[in-house]
């Protein structure tokens, strides 16, 4: 039951929220799912490190799915994201954490700049949640 609530609660989330919103929801799951990684692997849980980076990976991808081609900014950052999900296969192929701590600490720096850019473009005032830790 409680399952069903939450499922429900996160449909309506995403159905309503804005574009940035959107993105930030993004970078928060694929945060989690590396953290989560790096947690199993600590405790040599390998099917779910392997579970929880390969969902890392799949929400990079949907990133770059978000990208813009006609925006200048957006090729650096289909680069920049394949080198993530270079550095996610690898830390699963080899079962260390370093390059998916690396991939964290870019999705924590990349998260929090485009709630700054998206707080700037609604003019000061916070276009994202103060969910958003």
């Amino acid at each position: 039951m409680l399952q069903a609530q939450q499922n429900k609660y996160l449909s309506t989330s995403v159905q309503t929220a804005s574009p940035a919103h959107l993105l930030i929801m993004l970078y928060d799951g694929a945060i989690r799912f590396c953290r989560a990684g790096i947690e199993a692997m600590k405790q040599n849980r390998y099917e779910e490190v392997n579970r929880n980076l390969v969902k890392a990976q799949d929400i990079v991808r949907e990133l770059m799915a978000t990208l813009d081609p006609k925006q200048p900014i957006s090729a650096d950052l289909a680069q920049l994201y394949d080198y993530f999900i270079f550095r996610l296969v690898e830390a699963n192929l080899k079962k260390e954490t370093e390059a998916v701590e690396e991939v964290l600490e870019y999705l924590v720096s990349l998260k929090e700049t485009w709630i700054q850019a998206s707080r700037a473009a609604a003019g000061g005032q916070a276009a994202v949640g103060a969910t958003y830790a």
